[in-house]
């Protein structure tokens, strides 16, 4: 009886001993933590699953650990995200077309960070469902930092989304990591006024007429680009300023009565600039009706939409000008001049020149 009381002794104080040296488990953090902070029009199908679809979309997290993965899944496998520690952005991830997780960042010092997730690329390349962050052995999650107190929505085209703007070759190719809106005009202008901001964007759309079947007024509208019936709440992010940067694909599909899109819109007569003066007028008004208090820039360029005797910039300040709105303004981007859609100097160029507008013409 001794002995074996003595064996049920030892084996007692085994698990004691192992329990002690066992190593902590990793933390889960889900999609719907009230920590986790999004930014843009994010769906949420479920508590455990959110959606990714336009483009400058994040997710963010604050935490103390040495390690930080994510688990996500893409619908096509052609989405790509900046992974930003710290306020720098460190790597570039491509979520894979089954759900796994990825590792974010790893053998970081112990102490406070901020991990966050960015859609680079555009939404026809992919939706991202996110399941939330994974910390490391030690981790915590922090509390989310303040709501910024400034918001930005831009609507806009290749342009605002930062198309082939990481393209050296000179090839004007989107694929890949070439296209990055962190690096636009847009993702520029948002954090150097440290606001969040909502990106709107479609490479190939217009107001009147695209390269492809949809127009912006077709989908601004929508939480998912890609669902006609998904709607986006418009009072859930009342933004401060809207920047509105289209009419780019409009200025050359008018004079291709060939193609399929301008036969589909227009039929066979291109466009008058009374049509266009007022297409452009009825879009501002819905962005308007939606957003009454928000100061509007219907800003054009920086492509040959502003070149020499281009009539564009005038269509776009007679139809300001006919709306009769002291918050609405115009502001265009000179002709860079150079081939194919602008670089990352070139999105800088013009970031540099709407930050110094917003500064004197609002006051921000």
């Amino acid at each position: 009886m001794r002995s074996s009381a003595l064996l049920r002794f030892s084996a007692f104080l085994s698990i004691l001993v192992w329990s002690g040296c066992a190593t902590q488990k990793s933390i889960t953090v889900a999609p719907k933590n009230e920590q986790v902070a999004y930014m843009g029009r994010v769906g949420k199908p479920s508590p455990e699953a959110t959606e990714l679809y336009w483009s400058g979309t994040s997710v963010k997290l604050n935490f103390e650990g040495t390690s930080v993965k994510a688990r996500l899944k893409d619908n096509t496998g052609r989405s790509y995200y900046n992974v930003i520690l710290d306020g720098d952005s460190i790597t570039v991830i491509k979520p894979d077309t089954a759900a796994r997780f990825f590792t974010l960042a790893t053998g970081l010092p112990k102490g406070k960070h901020t991990v966050e997730l960015f859609k680079r690329t555009e939404w026809d390349k992919g939706t991202t469902t996110f399941y939330g962050f994974e910390l490391g052995e030690g981790g915590k999650v922090l509390p989310a930092a303040a709501p910024k107190t400034r918001r930005i929505e831009f609507y806009g085209n290749s342009i605002t989304a930062g198309y082939a703007v990481e393209d050296f070759s000179g090839k004007d190719n989107p694929e890949g990591m070439n296209t990055n809106h962190y690096v636009s005009y847009a993702g520029i202008t948002a954090r150097f006024f440290d606001a969040d901001h909502t990106c709107i964007c479609k490479s190939g759309i217009g107001i009147t007429v695209s390269w492809e079947p949809n127009i912006m007024p077709d989908i601004y509208d929508r939480l998912n680009p890609s669902d006609p019936g998904s709607k986006w709440n418009f009072s859930q992010i009342q933004p401060d300023v809207v920047i509105i940067n289209l009419f780019q694909n409009d200025s050359w599909i008018v004079n291709l009565p060939e193609n399929a899109q301008f036969k589909r819109r227009f039929g066979s007569s291109k466009p008058t600039e009374e049509f266009l003066v007022t297409a452009y007028q009825n879009f501002v008004k819905s962005i308007r009706s939606k957003y009454p208090n928000a100061h509007i820039i219907a800003m054009l360029g920086n492509m040959d939409i502003t070149r020499a005797g281009s009539p564009w910039p005038g269509y776009v300040e007679k139809a300001v000008a006919g709306l009769q709105d002291q918050k609405i303004y115009t502001l265009f981007a000179p002709y860079k001049d150079t081939p194919g859609h602008p670089r990352v100097e070139e999105q800088q160029a013009m970031a540099n020149q709407l930050i110094k507008f917003m500064q004197e013409k609002l006051n921000w």
